[in-house]
């Protein structure tokens, strides 16, 4: 396993949807392993393939307190989203030093195909939901940025790239 470096906003692999799984096998496996390395050395709550310039919808997941539990997901859609908001300060590796209060559905249903290949259903709620969330915008090619308005999206950039030249 090998934490691998972070795509940097705003390289286009960041903003392109990234590719389906065709299927698990050990590379898809070991791609998902160095994934969770990776998020855990953030460390944070969830990681998306493109992040790391791995164009396939390959996921990663871990909001328990102990770490050593993440979700490894190919493929995520989400099924059934409530109606309920839950608001959350949203950051990623991939634009460092910001961040943003983000409101998603506190409770999200999501297939995927699992480490064993097959289709799974969980529902995900809380943190974990939010997780879910950020990293299938990643993989339809979007930041949590994109869900501010233009001149909230426009001052954060302005303001990671302040940061970036010191």
């Amino acid at each position: 396993m090998t934490a691998r470096p972070f795509v940097p906003w705003p390289d286009k692999r960041l903003k392109t949807p990234a590719e389906p799984v065709a299927g698990i096998t050990d590379d898809i496996r070991a791609i998902w392993d160095d994934m969770v390395e990776t998020m855990d050395a953030m460390p944070g709550y969830g990681l998306a393939g493109p992040q790391i310039g791995v164009m396939l919808q390959l996921a990663v997941v871990d909001c328990s307190e102990e770490r050593g539990q993440a979700i490894r997901l190919a493929n995520p859609r989400i099924l059934h989203a409530s109606a309920k908001l839950r608001t959350h300060e949203e950051a990623s590796p991939n634009l460092p030093g910001v961040s943003a209060a983000i409101d998603r559905p506190r409770a999200v249903t999501v297939a995927y195909l699992n480490a064993d290949g097959q289709i799974e259903e969980r529902d995900f709620v809380n943190l974990w939901a939010t997780s879910v969330q950020h990293q299938i915008d990643h993989l339809a090619g979007r930041m949590y940025f994109d869900r501010l308005s233009r001149l909230k999206r426009e001052r954060l950039i302005k303001r990671a790239d302040k940061l970036r030249r010191g």
